[in-house]
């Protein structure tokens, strides 16, 4: 007896994706996770900005003191010319990154005027 092959007829191929639950699932966990870290990192922005002052305080009272060892006085207090000066601040002179004010000496001792932020 013949018996004629018989095809599968399939419908159309079906390609691996996500489904909606497990998408949504996906972004709702994301969510939660940034929620979570980026408090963390936007509060420490602000110590960041405070130790950089710190550090910029500290990097003009050396630059000053190697003036007054080459010069034999201080630079000016509003410290125009030692920021003039390449040698000593190459990418000029910086700016407080928490107030964006400009730096200042006493001419007696080579010490930054202020910047002493409180956190």
């Amino acid at each position: 007896m013949y018996k004629p092959k018989m095809e599968k007829i399939s419908g159309p191929t079906r390609k691996p994706a996500f489904s909606l639950l497990e998408v949504s699932l996906a972004v709702s966990l994301m969510g939660i996770i940034a929620g979570v870290v980026m408090p963390r990192l936007t509060s420490h922005s602000k110590d960041v900005r405070i130790h950089a002052c710190h550090v910029y305080r500290g990097n003009i009272e050396i630059q000053a003191e190697l003036w007054f060892r080459n010069r034999g006085k201080w630079p000016a207090a509003d410290l125009n010319d030692i920021g003039n000066a390449a040698r000593y601040f190459p990418d000029g002179l910086p700016s407080c990154p928490v107030d964006d004010s400009h730096y200042s000496i006493d001419t007696n001792s080579g010490r930054v005027n202020g910047h002493k932020h409180d956190k």
